[in-house]
């Protein structure tokens, strides 16, 4: 494809499989290609976001970094769908929890996305857009994480712009039902669906916004793999 390598993207076009499992640190994507991956490849790493190709369980994927926040992410799955013809999207990453009943190390599978960013604006739609997730995808998430015997929660997350907030409300999010803030899945969701492709976000909950419990960043990188074992049943 002539488009390829994009300007965030050093791979060509073919190097880069149909289903890719995404997160924000790139850390994480080498330790899962290591961990799980059978004969990984590196085909990006440009600005330092790796992503790799290889099989699990005789399966083509691929894994790559897509940074911090929905700038970010939003430049990587919109040059993976629209220049490399990824089909299928699937995050893995840390999310705060909202939820009395979501704790350090349980999962949160995003069913919808709300979001304070303006990332939505550029669709140009009269009203307020819902960024939701494949239902396919969705699903058979719920399933391993039954089967696997996995704690987890589907519901509707948020996906926030900020990190340091000093006004984040979070009381008025709660009260809606929101279970758990991250800073990426509305954008994801967001192009997947102008591409008309498919995406799904599975978090880990690092840490509790209400009881101040917390993860640390190793822990984060290298512990948080019943996410990582959910997303690969998936492909």
């Amino acid at each position: 494809m002539a488009k390829t390598p994009t300007p965030h993207i050093g791979a060509q076009y073919g190097e880069i499989a149909e289903t890719v499992i995404m997160a924000g640190d790139p850390l994480r994507v080498k330790f899962m290609a290591e961990k799980f991956l059978e004969n990984p490849v590196l085909f990006n790493n440009v600005r330092g976001m790796l992503g790799y190709t290889g099989t699990y369980k005789g399966k083509r994927v691929s894994m790559m970094g897509h940074g911090m926040g929905m700038a970010s992410i939003g430049i990587y799955t919109y040059e993976l769908y629209n220049f490399y013809d990824v089909k299928t999207i699937i995050r893995v990453g840390s999310a705060g929890s909202l939820h009395e009943d979501l704790h350090l190390g349980d999962l949160i599978i995003a069913m919808g996305a709300c979001t304070n960013s303006s990332y939505g604006r550029q669709f140009e739609v009269p009203g307020i857009y819902a960024p939701i997730a494949d239902f396919d995808l969705l699903r058979a998430a719920a399933d391993s994480c039954d089967r696997m015997g996995y704690r987890y929660r589907v519901g509707n997350v948020l996906s926030s712009d900020t990190f340091y907030n000093e006004n984040a409300h979070n009381d008025k999010w709660m009260q809606l039902g929101v279970m758990a803030v991250e800073m990426e899945v509305a954008a994801l969701y967001m192009n997947a669906a102008r591409s008309g492709n498919r995406a799904l976000g599975i978090m880990t909950i690092s840490d509790h916004i209400i009881t101040g419990e917390a993860t640390t960043a190793e822990q984060r990188q290298t512990t948080f793999t019943k996410m990582m074992e959910v997303a690969l049943s998936l492909v």
